[in-house]
């Protein structure tokens, strides 16, 4: 069954670092672009240039060492972030500017003091001028979420007309329903003269919770590229989780689309950024959180030790996980403890499961978890002969 690419375009470096006490030093972003190469994203949006002398540097040192994947600047729609990006970007074997502009009535009037005509202007300007220093160029149509659908198809085609490849359409406030932006993707596909031309990016936030729901309804109606972050960082409550989205594709072949992620080395690239950012996921994080493929009720452990597919619909080895963690508390069953003991040595009949089971018991209504060391002192205070 053929399938379709979404492309991955990772802003972990970017959007991912402007969550408060993630600041990253240049020689960290290094080592993350580097894993992320390898990891087989299709686009590293590796900073903001004229931000700061530092991010400027960023950008310019990862633009030298990343062998596959195109490397992005991101930059407003005024002429010298543009510049000072394309000079950032001179290195890279696959350049691509990211410009753009707020389009929702809220950002027009409030931010801009300006009209939805001059607007379409300075989107033009901001893509032409890209143009003239790199072929790559993205334009990100800011609060796209809650920007009305008609003049979002009027400035997309413009900035299709004055050169841009890629249109990135996001929920930047996490505002959308899955409904909603995947309709709003539909229309656009729909609507757009030219749009066969460039590839529709989704790039979601996730205040609502909705960020990989909505970024999956854009997919699969017509965007082919994602921009996520590793482990779901970013600004406020998140971006799209780059795991999530991946993993669901991966796991739904029915809709025919998948990416080029090496998925074995999603756990230890999220271990990475964890180390990296000091900034950890929740044990229950979908695909790579501790608890991911952990189980503590005694039903699910049965059926996860007879047959994993029970309870497990991802094979923990397919994102880089050794194995599914079988946990002792104190909803655990026979079959859990007896499967545990035999991992530290003890193979228990029957009848000695039933006296060691009791012991066990009373160790765990004492303590939260049951480790390999308790199981010596259970069966050792069992009293039975093994």
């Amino acid at each position: 069954m053929s399938t379709e690419k979404v492309h991955i375009f990772d802003t972990t470096l970017r959007d991912g670092e402007q969550v408060p006490g993630c600041k990253l030093n240049t020689e960290q972003k290094l080592i993350l672009a580097e894993r992320l190469d390898l990891l087989g994203v299709d686009i590293i949006e590796a900073g903001f240039p004229v931000s700061s002398p530092g991010d400027f540097k960023s950008v310019t040192e990862i633009a030298k060492i990343v062998k596959n994947a195109s490397v992005c600047g991101l930059t407003r729609a005024v002429e010298n972030d543009i510049k000072v990006a394309a000079e950032a970007l001179k290195y890279a074997k696959r350049p691509r500017i990211h410009t753009g502009i707020g389009t929702s009535e809220s950002h027009i009037k409030y931010k801009f003091n300006s009209t939805q005509d001059k607007i379409i202007e300075r989107a033009k300007h901001a893509v032409a001028y890209a143009k003239s220093f790199v072929e790559d160029i993205e334009f990100y149509a800011e609060d796209a979420g809650r920007t009305d659908n008609e003049f979002l198809a009027r400035i997309c085609e413009e900035v299709i007309k004055s050169g841009a490849t890629v249109l990135n359409i996001p929920d930047t406030t996490g505002y959308c329903l899955p409904e909603q932006y995947g309709a709003k993707i539909k229309y656009l596909k729909e609507n757009v003269k030219g749009i066969d031309k460039v590839i529709i990016s989704c790039h979601c936030h996730n205040d609502l919770g909705l960020a990989t729901a909505n970024s999956i309804a854009g997919v699969i109606n017509g965007a082919r590229q994602i921009e996520c972050t590793i482990n779901g960082i970013g600004e406020r409550a998140g971006n799209t989780a780059l795991e999530e989205v991946v993993m669901i594709m991966r796991q739904h072949p029915d809709l025919k689309l998948d990416t080029g992620i090496n998925s074995k080395l999603l756990y230890s690239t999220s271990q990475l950024v964890i180390e990296s950012m000091s900034m950890p996921v929740q044990p229950n994080k979908a695909v790579v959180g501790s608890n991911a493929f952990a189980h503590s009720s005694g039903i699910h452990q049965d059926g996860v030790i007879k047959n994993r597919e029970t309870y497990e619909i991802m094979d923990p080895e397919d994102v880089g996980v050794n194995e599914s963690a079988i946990v002792l508390t104190a909803r655990s069953g026979r079959a859990a403890l007896a499967y545990r003991a035999k991992l530290v040595g003890y193979e228990l009949t029957k009848l000695q499961l039933d006296v060691v089971y009791q012991e066990f018991l009373k160790y765990a209504d004492v303590k939260k978890e049951i480790l390999d060391q308790d199981i010596h002192e259970i069966i050792k205070t069992s009293g039975i002969e093994i």
